[in-house]
């Protein structure tokens, strides 16, 4: 059995703005720099592999709260959200033309237009999950988390989420084989000095 701890990239300016942000590469915001330049991943994480996504708010995001370079990965790159990348959620809902829908009616299978569904992202993301030896930390985006989280819960992106994905959190899956389950806990960043 291993463990993989995933942990949500800081907070952009599209974050902030309620934009949809999957692929494009924003930066963390000066904030959210400083907030994770005070806190560190609690023990035994620290030590664990360290993996990030490619793009640069992950990669920053894993090396404030470690102090080492990550290695990334391809298959943790967030989700495409195609033609709504860059767009406000609330632009989207508003627009009659557009099938915008909350996440939680999406199914395995609903895409964005020009996007990638869950089941798309799923697919990319098990061989991998399934190729880890050692416990690991995976700095990611929360399309990539509702994803993983979902197959260890059995969520199906029908209904509400059995999780609520925070930022600061750890969210431990347990891997046993074809077994994954999501541990109770979040352990949380450790605010340095506290």
């Amino acid at each position: 059995m291993i463990r993989l701890a995933l942990l949500r990239h800081g907070h952009t300016q599209w974050n902030r703005e309620g934009r949809v942000q999957g692929r494009t590469d924003i930066s963390l915001d000066p904030i959210a720099r400083d907030e994770l330049g005070r806190r560190s991943l609690p023990t035994p994480w620290a030590h664990a592999d360290l993996v990030s996504s490619p793009l640069s708010r992950a990669v920053e995001t894993a090396k404030l709260v470690s102090g080492r370079a990550p290695r990334t990965e391809a298959a943790l790159m967030e989700m495409d959200w195609g033609d709504w990348e860059g767009r406000r959620a609330e632009e989207l809902r508003a627009d009659p033309d557009c099938d915008h829908r909350d996440i939680e009616s999406w199914g395995w299978q609903y895409t964005p237009p020009n996007g990638e569904s869950p089941d798309a992202l799923r697919r990319r993301l098990d061989p991998w999950v399934r190729s880890l030896t050692n416990d690991t930390v995976a700095v990611c985006h929360i399309g990539v988390m509702r994803v993983i989280l979902g197959m260890a819960t059995d969520w199906n992106f029908d209904g509400p989420a059995p999780f609520t994905i925070k930022r600061n959190r750890l969210f431990v899956v347990r891997i046993d084989k074809s077994e994954w389950m999501l541990e109770p806990e979040q352990p949380r960043l450790v605010e340095d000095g506290a």
